[in-house]
């Protein structure tokens, strides 16, 4: 994964920034709660979290994508040859004791 190219248009850095700013805006939001004695309860501001998700994605598609870059496709596994059964084994019933 070290190899891979990876796109730094303007699209592409906006939304790779949204992990961090959730985990800020989280952080923000619970020492507001600690801080304030309980008047800015996270169960009142949780919404904030939603419009900082918005507004990064929202600059994300507004951002030129100049330069960028698509992932290369993916490499389906490779199967394993298929297993040739020997050939001196005489037949054998489907069920033991049964047939014989």
């Amino acid at each position: 994964m070290s190899g891979q190219i990876r796109c730094r248009c303007q699209s592409c850095t906006i939304r790779g920034m949204m992990w961090p700013a959730i985990l800020i805006t989280l952080g923000l939001l619970f020492l507001l709660h600690q801080v304030q004695g309980g008047r800015f309860d996270f169960g009142n501001t949780w919404p904030v979290l939603l419009m900082v998700i918005g507004l990064l994605l929202l600059a994300s598609s507004l951002a030129p994508r100049d330069g960028h870059i698509d992932p290369p496709p993916p490499v389906a596994p490779q199967a394993p040859p298929p297993a040739v059964p020997p050939a001196n084994l005489p037949p054998q019933a489907p069920y033991r004791g049964q047939g014989q």
